[in-house]
C-alpha cells in the first residue's frame, strides 16, 4: 500500500504543478462524460465523489434510501467549475431527542453542505482534477475533504481520489500532509462553537484513504453501471458502527427523461435505491402566446396631425404591454413616458414599443425618447435612433443588433420638463400568495404555513402613500408546535426567536400599516422615509438613501431605523424592547463572475450586534436566481447559540416561467437552517434597490 501511496502523491503533485497542462492540445475534443448523482448528493459514484461536474446550471433534486439513512439533497452547478449541495439526513437508528414530549418518536435529522471546485479540466493526456469539502459546517456527520481525478476512455470513466475525515476513516494510505507537519496526523473532534461554523482546523488532518471506481456507459443509452472502492470503514458513523463485509460497492443508474432511478449494493450487505430529478436553470422556459410584432415598413406619415393616437395607445398597451402616461413631439423627437407591464426582457420591450411608434411616425422624427417609470418614479430613458432601428428591423445589415440602436441613460431633466404628468392618486388594493416553510423541527421534519397577503392603501401623490397588509393563513401545520417559547438560553435580546408565537397567534393578523414617502432627490439619488407597523415583529420609523446610476455595476446606499418590538399577543401592542438599526449597503455585479450580484450590508442589527451580512446571488438564463447569505457579527458563537451565525439560502423564480403570457414579478423560496437572534435585519416593507431594479436589471 505504501507504493500506491507514493504513486498517488507523485501523480497528484505533478498534475497540480502544471496549471497550463489542459491547454497542451487545443485540438483535443470529447463529448462530456455522462454523470449522475451520488448517494449523498452531488456528482459521484455511490458513497464517493468524482471529479466530474454536471452541466452548467443543472439543479438536481435527490432522494436516496438505505437501511440506516435517508438523504434529501439539492445539488446545483452554480458555475462550470463549482458545484454546491445542500442535504438533510434522516438517521433511522437514532431519535431526534431523548424527550418524547419534545420530539416524540421522530428520528434524528441533520443538515449539511458540500462544495466542489474543478482545478483542472480534462485534456487528451491529463485527467480532470477537483477539490471538494463535504459537510464542512455544522455537526459534521459526514465531514471530509477530498481530491479527485477522473479520466475517460471510450465508454469507461475512471475515477481516483484521496479523502480525509469521513471519506478517509479506513486509513488505507499515509496522509501526505502528516509527513510535512505532525499536526496533520490527528484530526480534532467535536464542532466549533454551537455548530454551523466551518471547521478549518480539521481540514486534511487525520487518517486518509484512497478511493475510486469506474462508470460504464452500456450500449443501452439510458443505463450506466458503477463499480466503487471506498475509503470509509463505517466505525465512526452517527448511525452506529456499521458492518462492512466489503469495501466494494456496485450500482446501476437508469435515466428516463429528466428523472434518474438507481439501485446499489453497499458494504457487501446493504441494498439501497434513489430517485433524482434534473432541471437545467439556463434552459428552463415556458411556451409564450404573444401578439405578433408590428411590421416595420419604413413608410412614414406626412405630419403629426395624421397620427391616430387612439390606435397608437391601443397598440402600445395590447401589443407592447406598455401603459403610456404622456406623449409629446418636438421638431425631431417623439417623447413617450410610461410604464412597462409584462415584458421582462428589455430588448423585446423596446423592440415592440419602437415598432408601434414607427408605424405612425412623421418623416421629421429622427429620435424616439422613451422614458420608463416604475414605482411612480422615472427610472431610465432610452434614446432610439429611428433609422438605425429600421435598418435592423428590416434586416438591412449583415449582423443586425437591435440593442445597438438605442442608448439607456439617466432620464434627461429637460425632457422631463416638456411633459406635464399628473400624480397617480386614489385607493388601490392587491393580493399575493405567501408560503412559509421550515425543515428539521423537533415536532415534524417539514412544517409549513400558506395563505394570502391582502394589501391596500391610498396614494396621495407620486411621493406619499398610506399602506396596509393583512395576513390570512389558509393552510398550515404550525399548530403541531409543542413549545411556543424557544427554550434555548440566549445572551441576546429575543428579536426573532419568538417566531412561533407570532406565526401561530391568529389566522388573520396585521402584517403592516405604515406611511411612505419616496423621491429621486438628485440625479441617480433616491430617498424614502417610512413610519408605522413595518413588519410582523417590529414597528417604528426609518429612512433610506440609494445612489444607483443607470446600468452601473455598483450601487451604494444607507438606511437608518428606530424600532420597537411588537407584541405577539395582539396586533397593535408592544413589548419593552427598542433599538436603532441601520446599515451601509453596497450592491456589486462583478465582471469576473458572470450574472452574479454581491450585496454587503454593514452596520448594526436588531439585537444591537454589529457586523456585515454578505449575500451572493447567481442568475441563470431563464431568470431563476439562486442565492445564499451569511451574517457575521461581533456576537461569539457561544452567545449566538445553535448555528453559530445567521445564514440562509433561497431560490427566486420569475412568474414568467409559469405563465403562457409574458409576466413580471417573482416568488422567493427560502431555506433558513436555524433562526437565532444574532445577525437579524429589520424586514423593511420597501427597499429602494428593489424599486429601482429597471435602472440596472439583475433579477429582471
Amino acid at each position: 500500500m505504501q507504493n500506491i501511496s507514493s504513486v498517488f502523491k507523485l501523480s497528484a503533485l505533478a498534475i497540480l504543478c502544471m496549471p497550463g497542462a489542459a491547454l497542451a492540445d487545443d485540438t483535443w475534443q470529447q463529448a462530456p462524460a455522462r454523470v449522475s448523482q451520488a448517494i449523498h448528493g452531488g456528482v459521484g459514484l455511490l458513497q464517493t465523489p468524482t471529479s466530474r461536474m454536471a452541466a452548467d446550471g443543472d439543479l438536481s433534486l435527490n432522494y436516496t434510501d438505505n437501511e440506516e439513512y435517508r438523504f434529501w439533497s439539492v445539488s446545483i452547478q452554480l458555475f462550470p467549475w463549482m458545484e454546491a449541495t445542500a442535504r438533510y439526513t434522516d438517521v433511522r437508528t437514532r431519535l431526534y431527542s431523548d424527550s418524547p414530549g419534545f420530539s416524540g418518536d421522530q428520528t434524528l435529522k441533520d443538515k449539511g453542505l458540500d462544495v466542489k471546485f474543478r482545478l483542472l479540466q480534462e485534456s487528451r493526456y491529463l485527467p480532470e482534477v477537483s477539490l471538494g469539502f463535504k459537510d464542512f459546517g455544522g455537526t459534521g456527520l459526514f465531514e471530509s475533504e477530498f481530491v479527485a481525478l477522473s479520466k475517460r476512455a471510450g465508454d469507461f470513466d475512471f475515477h481516483l481520489g484521496m479523502g480525509w475525515g469521513y471519506l478517509g476513516t479506513a486509513g488505507n494510505i499515509t496522509n501526505p500532509f502528516c509527513e510535512v507537519r505532525d499536526s496533520f496526523c490527528n484530526r480534532p473532534g467535536g464542532t466549533l462553537g454551537q455548530g454551523g461554523k466551518i471547521s478549518y482546523s480539521k481540514f486534511f488532518k487525520g487518517p486518509a484513504s484512497v478511493f475510486g471506481g469506474i462508470t460504464y456507459q452500456t450500449p443501452w443509452q439510458p443505463l450506466v453501471l458503477k463499480l466503487e472502492y471506498e475509503g470509509n470503514d463505517y466505525t465512526e458513523d452517527r448511525a452506529g458502527v456499521l458492518a462492512q463485509d466489503s469495501r466494494w460497492n456496485v450500482g446501476a443508474a437508469y435515466q428516463w427523461d429528466d428523472f434518474t432511478f438507481d439501485v446499489n449494493y453497499q458494504r457487501g450487505n446493504t441494498l439501497g435505491f434513489g430517485v433524482h430529478y434534473r432541471l437545467n436553470m439556463h434552459e428552463a422556459s415556458q411556451i409564450k402566446i404573444t401578439p405578433a410584432k408590428l411590421p416595420v415598413t419604413g413608410v412614414k406619415i406626412d405630419s403629426s396631425a395624421n397620427i391616430n393616437f387612439n390606435q397608437l395607445t391601443h397598440n402600445l398597451y395590447y401589443n407592447a404591454a406598455f401603459l403610456p402616461k404622456s406623449i409629446r413631439m418636438t421638431k425631431d423627437e417623439f417623447i413617450l413616458h410610461g410604464q412597462s407591464l409584462n415584458y421582462r426582457d428589455d430588448v423585446e420591450l423596446t423592440d415592440r414599443v419602437a415598432r408601434v411608434i414607427i408605424a405612425q411616425l412623421p418623416e421629421n422624427i429622427k429620435t424616439i425618447r422613451l422614458v420608463e417609470y416604475a414605482s411612480h418614479m422615472p427610472q431610465v430613458e432610452k434614446l432610439i435612433n429611428v433609422q438605425d432601428f429600421i435598418d435592423v428591423a428590416q434586416n438591412n445589415l449583415f449582423q443586425p443588433d437591435l440593442r445597438s440602436t438605442y442608448v439607456r441613460q439617466q432620464p434627461d431633466a429637460a425632457a422631463l420638463e416638456l411633459v406635464n404628468l399628473t400624480d397617480d392618486r386614489g385607493f388601490y388594493t392587491g393580493s399575493e400568495i405567501f408560503w412559509v416553510q421550515s425543515f428539521g423541527n423537533p415536532e415534524k421534519f417539514y412544517m409549513y404555513q400558506g395563505g394570502l397577503f391582502l394589501g391596500g392603501g391610498y396614494r396621495f401623490n407620486n411621493q406619499f402613500s398610506m399602506n396596509a397588509t393583512a395576513k390570512l393563513t389558509v393552510l398550515e401545520n404550525f399548530d403541531s408546535f409543542n413549545f411556543k417559547v424557544d427554550a434555548q438560553e440566549s445572551a441576546l435580546p429575543r428579536v426573532r426567536t419568538y417566531v412561533r408565537e407570532y406565526v401561530t397567534r391568529s389566522k388573520l393578523s396585521v402584517e403592516n400599516i405604515y406611511g411612505h414617502w419616496q423621491q429621486e432627490i438628485a440625479p441617480s439619488v433616491f430617498a424614502q422615509a417610512y413610519a408605522g407597523y413595518l413588519e410582523t415583529m417590529f414597528a417604528g420609523a426609518g429612512a433610506e438613501f440609494l445612489y444607483r446610476p443607470v446600468d452601473s455595476t455598483l450601487a451604494f446606499g444607507v438606511d437608518l431605523n428606530y424600532v420597537k418590538q411588537r407584541s405577539y399577543e395582539n396586533d397593535f401592542g408592544f413589548l419593552d424592547y427598542k433599538t436603532v438599526t441601520g446599515h451601509v449597503n453596497v450592491y456589486w455585479q462583478p465582471e469576473f463572475l458572470k450574472d452574479t450580484l454581491l450585496t454587503f450590508n454593514i452596520g448594526q442589527f436588531l439585537a444591537k450586534d454589529k457586523g456585515v451580512n454578505v449575500d451572493f446571488a447567481k442568475r441563470f438564463d431563464s431568470g431563476i436566481v439562486v442565492g445564499a447569505y451569511a451574517a457575521i457579527t461581533d456576537v461569539s458563537s457561544e452567545e449566538y447559540g445553535e448555528g453559530s451565525f445567521t445564514k440562509g439560502f433561497y431560490i427566486s423564480l420569475p412568474f414568467d416561467l409559469f405563465s403562457i403570457s409574458p409576466a413580471k414579478g417573482r416568488g422567493r423560496i427560502p431555506w433558513v437552517p436555524i433562526g437565532r437572534d444574532g445577525g437579524q435585519p429589520l424586514n423593511r416593507p420597501i427597499k429602494l434597490i428593489d424599486r429601482t431594479e429597471s435602472r440596472s436589471p439583475f433579477y429582471d
